[in-house]
């Protein structure tokens, strides 16, 4: 039965054509070590869960299933060579070339590669299935040659992802069952809204040409040219803005409604909330850049960064927080911005606030939050209830994949819905390439040069020409991640842009609730995301680290869970839908940089490192206390501890040895992977063009008219979820835009 959705967000047909461009001998390495990462097992290793006499068929299905079957090494091949950056993809292709030659399996296996029999040396793919997972097990532990364990790591994370989020044409997925999870389909379909919020004002060009592009534009009111000896579009409005997500879609609807012609470009598609699949693999390759797969150059951290309509708002975990009070002050006296402690910025928050329809309650809290509210409790732990933009009877556990019920309230349903309605155009599928600059020619003017524009593209290959939009005002609103190499491959010099990149790591622990646990009901991927967090202090009260629940699908939970052996993972997965977690997440200090879109680079700090670990090891304290039977990390030695019997001796020697380990090309044996769900300061505010890239307007310091509206703008490291923080800096700056353009047309009259 297809599922009522987008066609993108759906499973893909069986007869799908691959062009990653492998080699045979490249895919049958590939193929060899996907099967030693998950194994078929005999119906003899399976460990029963539950109260069940005799393991279900769908459990005997799941032991017996391999990484090598089907499709999923063409699908891994196909992810890499899609997702991953250039050298990554040739380090991985070239382990592969190696392996597939047994002067190369015995440089990277030694003797395991040995046999009695002819021809005594074998390749990696010809080895017993025990002998390869031998050998990836002393890779992943192995301190030298380090850049062949990043390999291996790559390629367990890419194979366990594809497998476990890759749906059907019927969009299943045959693991489902014995994992115990399931997505559901909509309940009462007829009372949500069918319409599309925005199709009024929306162009999406990968269903034009170059033939219909000029006619859509047109019939919105929008002046086109055709520039044939240039090959591009001359397409004029008041205000363009690249991006459409917490920062984009506010300054959106602010400067139309003022009666400024805005047009927006995305260059992702747009989902109503009924074009929703809730589906993990489609989901995370249509709404995420790079398909959830980006990581930092290093592979320590993973992000997930929005790319859609909406942007983050769009696929975020709904947690509506104000910006701390404590880090108002820092930022207005500290940073030297005074706007952050005004009554315009505390105005503007309740007005965000209030059109987002933000409630402070939550009636039923899912499973994960129980346990953090559970744990806490019985420590005597404070809880905080974290405010939500939705309903406070918003039960969805599938918002990280778009919100299918409708209720929760991004820019796709709120800011971009006021401004379409005010006349704005929102251009899909389509890619900023590069700001356009002319000469100030104002007399007086520290800024040598203006705004004009900016040059785009549509990721459509029938439109052929570009698309030169030219404005009076460009506004950068693409997030921090794509906001600073727009603006460096445009030619600005700034030194703060790229820099000081904050990412909120985050270290994840988890603990096992037994279906027996009759307390806690229901599974890891139910209720909602965020509605309870706990703050770790120190003993001057200052938060070292916030305690939350994340939303993790199983091809997520199976890239980031330890892999010890074939058998130890699968019976990890097995408990998948009960298996808690519960993330540490700090303000951190640490700094990195976007300068090159895709290649991010991030150094820790070792005060981030400590207050890391505090927050991991209080939250397996909360997990323990809550009831789990067994806890651990996602450390790559499985760091674990069964909860049963255990002294508060045992218990705080398994804690001391817990810690925030490097990554996996840090020299240590043990090696874990960060998150980061929320990405800023990369072209912060600053007083002056030492200390930041915009001023306390959103301007740059170097080009008139060219602001940035979105997270890359905070001062620093925010320390609680953004979206409040980033849409009412938007709200702020994009009113002073408009302000300004009243104030310029005025002039231009008298």
């Amino acid at each position: 039965m297809e599922r009522d959705c987008h066609p993108l967000l759906r499973g893909r047909s069986s007869e799908r054509k691959y062009v990653h461009g492998f080699s045979s001998t490249e895919m049958q390495s590939l193929s060899s070590i996907c099967e030693a990462i998950l194994q078929p097992l005999p119906a003899s290793s399976i460990e029963l869960t539950s109260k069940e006499e005799q393991p279900s068929k769908a459990l005997h299905s799941f032991y017996k299933a391999s990484g090598s079957q089907e499709r999923n090494p063409d699908e891994v091949a196909e992810l890499v060579a899609m997702r991953g950056l250039p050298e990554a993809v040739l380090l991985i292709r070239v382990i592969l070339i190696i392996l597939s030659t047994r002067l190369g399996t015995l440089l990277l296996c030694g003797s395991l590669c040995f046999s009695k029999k002819w021809p005594y040396v074998h390749k990696f793919a010809d080895l017993p299935l025990e002998k390869r997972q031998t050998v990836l097990q002393r890779w992943f532990k192995r301190t030298f040659f380090i850049h062949v364990r990043l390999a291996f790591v790559l390629i367990k994370i890419v194979c366990l992802f594809a497998f476990f989020s890759r749906v059907d044409e019927d969009s299943k997925s045959p693991s489902w069952e014995a994992i115990g999870y399931r997505v559901e389909e909509m309940e009462n379909s007829s009372k949500i809204q069918k319409e599309r919020h925005l199709q009024k004002g929306i162009i999406e060009t990968n269903q034009e040409t170059d033939s219909t592009l000029v006619n859509s534009l047109s019939q919105k009111d929008i002046k086109v040219k055709v520039d044939t000896a240039r090959n591009l579009y001359k397409i004029e409005c008041d205000v363009v803005i690249v991006g459409s997500g917490c920062g984009g879609g506010v300054a959106a609807a602010v400067l139309a409604s003022s009666g400024q012609k805005v047009i927006v470009l995305e260059k992702g598609n747009y989902f109503n909330s009924t074009d929703y699949s809730s589906l993990e693999g489609p989901s995370m390759s249509q709404l995420f850049e790079s398909g959830g797969l980006l990581a930092t150059y290093d592979a320590k951290m993973m992000i997930l960064a929005g790319s859609t309509v909406g942007g983050g708002s769009a696929v975020n975990w709904s947690a509506a927080i104000k910006t701390p009070d404590s880090v108002l002050t820092e930022w207005a006296e500290e940073n030297g911005i005074p706007f952050f402690k005004s009554s315009e910025y505390c105005s503007a928050m309740e007005t965000v606030c209030r059109r987002i329809g933000v409630t402070e309650n939550c009636v039923q809290e899912g499973f994960q939050n129980q346990i953090l509210r559970r744990g806490c409790n019985k420590l005597g732990l404070k809880v905080d209830s974290v405010p939500r933009n939705s309903s406070e009877n918003h039960y969805c556990g599938s918002c990280g994949y778009g919100c299918k019920t409708g209720d929760k309230q991004g820019t796709d349903s709120t800011w971009l819905v006021d401004a379409v309605n005010s006349g704005a155009v929102i251009l899909t599928g389509c890619k900023a390439e590069n700001f356009i600059f002319g000469y100030n020619g104002k007399e007086r003017r520290k800024k040598k040069k203006k705004s004009l524009g900016v040059t785009a593209k549509s990721l459509n290959n029938k439109i052929t020409k570009k698309l030169q939009i030219e404005a009076k005002v460009t506004i950068s609103a693409c997030g921090s991640l794509l906001t600073p190499p727009l603006m460096i491959s445009s030619g600005l010099k700034n030194h703060n842009i790229g820099r000081n990149l904050h990412l909120h790591p985050v270290l994840m622990a988890w603990g096992y609730f037994p279906d027996s646990n009759l307390d806690l009901k229901g599974k890891i991927y139910e209720g909602g995301i965020i509605t309870s967090l706990h703050k770790v202090k120190s003993d001057s009260s200052k938060v070292r680290a916030v305690i939350e629940s994340p939303a993790i699908g199983p091809g997520a939970y199976a890239a980031l869970c330890p892999w010890e052996s074939g058998l130890d993972f699968k019976q990890r997965m097995v408990k998948y839908s009960r298996t808690a977690h519960l993330f540490s997440m700090v303000r951190d200090k640490g700094k990195g940089e976007v300068q090159t879109e895709g290649r991010i680079r991030y150094r820790f700090d070792r005060s981030d490192r400590e207050n890391i670990k505090v927050g991991l090891r209080e939250a397996l304290r909360i997990l323990i206390a809550a009831g789990a039977i067994e806890v651990g990390t996602h450390r790559s030695d499985g760091q674990r501890i069964k909860c049963k019997g255990i002294s508060e001796t045992e218990l705080e020697e398994f804690l001391d040895g817990v810690s925030a380990v490097g990554g996996p090309l840090s020299k240590g044996e043990n090696w874990t992977i960060y998150s980061s769900a929320h990405q800023m300061s990369s072209c912060r505010m600053g007083r002056d063009e030492e200390e930041g890239a915009v001023d306390e307007n959103g301007e740059s310091f170097e080009v008139e008219n060219l602001f940035v509206c979105d997270a890359s703008v905070l001062p620093t490291a925010l320390g609680v979820n953004p979206m409040i923080t980033v849409q009412s800096i938007a709200y702020c700056l994009s009113k002073r835009i408009s302000e300004r353009l009243k104030q310029e047309a005025f002039s231009k009259k008298s």
